[in-house]
């Protein structure tokens, strides 16, 4: 759960004020069924009255509440967010995979702007990876593909390290996956730029040498496939303990990091994708930008 404040008004880039954030993990909290069960409820329901105090703190005018794939995708969705409403008031608005992808899109499209020309995005969530291209701010095609990093983590992955055949079953898995969706993008050519957002791609570009986030939103930071596969069968041969003590890498993501990898080593793969950019903004920002869109200005 991530509560990003903002100081925002139309015209102008919504300025981060305060951030307030709390591990869930809900991707893997589903039991059997699919459903998120009672701890993971009860967690939820626990984070949004945290958020809800850390906003009245700070001051905030207006909320935006919403929830991704993780609740999206569980089968007792419908009681969760009834539950959610019951207790805190809050009616979070469940994004679908495709406007999580264009909503990405957005903020990618508005932090580059108009001379990065077409754009690929990728971002990898904890549910889901969202994949977007176009030349507008409304991307010609965007797909959501069920493989987040703490999804696959959970399903795939259990030993710390995990299994070798377990981690090839899930290579072959992710490729599937994505190899799939790729042809829906060739046929719009070739991008002129490819950028990342996410957690999962800022911490492996990190590993691979990129600036720290104390040097600030305006560096550029980028990402190769090169750099990226010699990474790969480390992050594979370690403990989650070990990957914690990375550069960059944070307790609370060291777990899924691994499939996290895997996703991105086979979307750039497969796209023919040999270096990209990161994007400091992501859904939070896209979701803020749209709203503003909407604002009539006075």
């Amino acid at each position: 759960m991530h509560l990003l404040v903002v100081d925002a008004h139309p015209g102008a880039r919504p300025l981060p004020a305060h951030s307030h954030k709390a591990e869930l993990r809900l991707a893997q909290l589903l039991d059997d069924s699919g459903a998120i069960g009672p701890d993971g409820v009860d967690k939820l329901v626990g984070v949004v009255h945290e958020a809800l105090q850390a906003a009245e703190d700070k001051g905030v005018e207006e909320v935006l509440p919403f929830a991704t794939s993780a609740v999206r995708e569980a089968s007792n969705a419908d009681d969760v967010l009834a539950r959610v409403k019951s207790e805190t008031g809050v009616e979070l608005q469940v994004l679908t995979g495709a406007e999580e992808a264009r909503l990405t899109f957005l903020a990618a499209r508005r932090w580059f702007g108009w001379s990065a020309g077409k754009l690929l995005v990728l971002d990898i969530g904890g549910g889901s990876l969202e994949i977007a291209y176009g030349m507008d701010e409304e991307p010609d095609t965007a797909v959501s593909l069920p493989l987040g990093a703490g999804r696959l983590t959970a399903g795939w992955l259990p030993g710390d390290p995990p299994d070798p055949e377990a981690i090839r079953a899930l290579r072959r898995h992710v490729r599937a996956q994505i190899a799939r969706t790729v042809g829906e993008f060739s046929r719009f050519g070739a991008p002129d730029h490819v950028v990342a957002t996410s957690k999962t791609f800022k911490q492996l570009a990190r590993l691979a040498g990129a600036a720290r986030s104390t040097e600030g939103l305006y560096v550029q930071r980028d990402l190769k496939r090169e750099s990226l596969e010699a990474w790969v069968p480390r992050l594979a041969g370690m403990t989650t303990a070990q990957r914690a003590e990375l550069p960059g890498v944070s307790e609370g993501r060291a777990g899924q990091l691994l499939a996290g990898a895997l996703v991105a080593e086979g979307a750039m793969d497969l796209f023919g994708v040999e270096r990209l950019e990161i994007c400091p903004w992501a859904l939070r920002e896209g979701v803020i930008l749209r709203k503003l869109d909407h604002l009539t200005v006075g």
